[in-house]
């Protein structure tokens, strides 16, 4: 069975996270046009990378969800305010953990993404989305419990990289799941590479140092499976 464990986001999510999830995930205009979802996002940096408190940074995480949530009402036509929803409830659910709700808001953050997807959003904010919905699928348990599904994890992790193929995220997100899903150590090491060696982001420094470090932490993890 999948585990439900989201580096985003960072993540996964994400949290994805995506961790969180779920990382996590520029998902504002590359301009900074849109200050309200830079300054969502800049919110998800500092709890992800500099709450080490658990208890408070699941508190954090909670209010800017809530917080998004409230811009996405107020604007229902902008897709942004909804991916920081979906991020951000994608990484609470690797804090949370299984006996936390994990699940719950996992799905819960899966139905945002598609939201703003289903909105035609701009390249960078469709990659958000794409790195985020990889991380959650192929980490989130398969069906009866949830809807893990590697074949869709696979299909959002490419999109991303053909979205933004020399992108923080799309890579690191595809050197995640190759190194931690299917063992192809050689071709995670060399997404983890480029990973490491992308852009940065303006308004987004704190985010690419804490991804970067985990690529390099998981690179030389990776190495040593190479090498053995």
């Amino acid at each position: 069975m999948k585990k439900i464990l989201f580096q985003m986001a960072g993540f996964l999510l994400a949290g994805f996270l995506l961790t969180g999830l779920p990382a996590v995930l520029s998902a504002h205009a590359a301009d900074g046009a849109n200050d309200t979802v830079l300054q969502l996002s800049q919110r998800w940096d500092q709890i992800k990378y500099k709450t080490e408190d658990k208890k408070a940074r699941i508190a954090a995480y909670e209010k800017l969800i809530a917080d998004a949530e409230a811009v996405a009402a107020k604007e229902p036509n902008a897709p942004g305010p909804k991916v920081w929803v979906g991020i951000t409830l994608a990484t609470l659910g690797g804090d949370v953990g299984a006996m936390g709700g994990a699940l719950g808001k996992v799905k819960e953050a899966k139905v945002w993404l598609e939201k703003a997807l289903a909105q035609h959003p701009d390249k960078e904010l469709e990659t958000s989305i794409h790195t985020t919905l990889g991380s959650l699928y192929y980490q989130v348990p398969g069906w009866p419990l949830g809807y893990g599904d590697e074949d869709k994890a696979v299909e959002h992790l490419n999109k991303a990289l053909e979205l933004s193929p020399n992108g923080l995220d799309a890579h690191f997100w595809m050197a995640s799941y190759l190194w931690d899903e299917t063992r192809k150590y050689k071709e995670a090491a060399e997404h983890f590479k480029k990973a490491i060696a992308a852009p940065s982001r303006p308004g987004r420094e704190l985010a690419d140092s804490g991804r970067k470090a985990e690529a390099k932490m998981l690179l030389a993890k990776v190495e040593k499976k190479i090498h053995h």
